[in-house]
């Protein structure tokens, strides 16, 4: 099995990742990085590089596709080279997934059409006009489509997913394996949990103007 893993410039870096880590478990699995070019792009943050493997058109009929979101995404929100591989290849995909705002990039390539999805809680409202049903969940299955919230979420989406593939068994043992046992010290990881004058603040911050519906 096949995992090509989405590489941009402006990448959140948990995003590609947390699902890595977890993916490359899998048994018999090979985890691609592709890009339009060969070689670093740097993320979002800028100080630190990842490595495309593999340039588009060297990987047409991936298994999984993956796509990570992070302040790059804005780049990709039109029709280019990295829409048509996606359309491509999602044609024959098994699964087509998503972490954070990657899901708007699948959205814009026309593949959420009608599908219930899930982004960067500050993005939900961004997802209607692109043809999906935003949902405020975790991790959202679709059909062979599978978007997770926002960044640290990638990690549950890809242990949902290693289940759907693999068997509950293998996704715990992968869970076990890298000691994914998340007890956060504040109650603060989501718009539900948070303080409001905090969520008010990184939405006022925030570089997404629609609110969901």
């Amino acid at each position: 099995m096949r995992i090509a893993i989405l590489l941009y410039d402006g990448i959140a870096a948990l995003d590609a990742v947390g699902p890595y880590e977890v993916l490359t478990h899998l048994p018999d699995t090979e985890v691609v990085h592709v890009g339009r070019r060969r070689g670093e792009v740097r993320t979002g943050r800028g100080s630190l590089g990842l490595t495309v493997d593999a340039e588009l058109g060297e990987l047409p009929d991936p298994d999984v596709i993956l796509v990570p979101g992070g302040p790059g995404q804005r780049d990709l929100m039109t029709d280019g080279p990295v829409h048509d591989w996606l359309r491509a290849t999602d044609a024959t995909s098994t699964w087509t997934t998503s972490v954070c705002t990657g899901s708007l990039v699948l959205a814009a390539a026309g593949l959420l059409q009608g599908r219930r999805a899930t982004t960067y809680w500050l993005a939900l409202g961004e997802l209607p006009a692109l043809g999906a049903v935003p949902v405020e969940e975790r991790v959202v299955f679709d059909g062979k489509y599978v978007t997770a919230a926002g960044v640290s979420s990638g990690i549950d989406m890809a242990l949902s997913l290693a289940g759907a593939i693999a068997g509950d068994a293998t996704a715990r043992e992968i869970q076990l394996a890298i000691e994914y046992d998340p007890r956060p010290p504040h109650r603060s990881g989501s718009p539900a949990t948070a303080p409001a004058d905090l969520v008010t603040a990184l939405r006022e911050r925030s570089r997404f103007t629609a609110t969901p519906g």
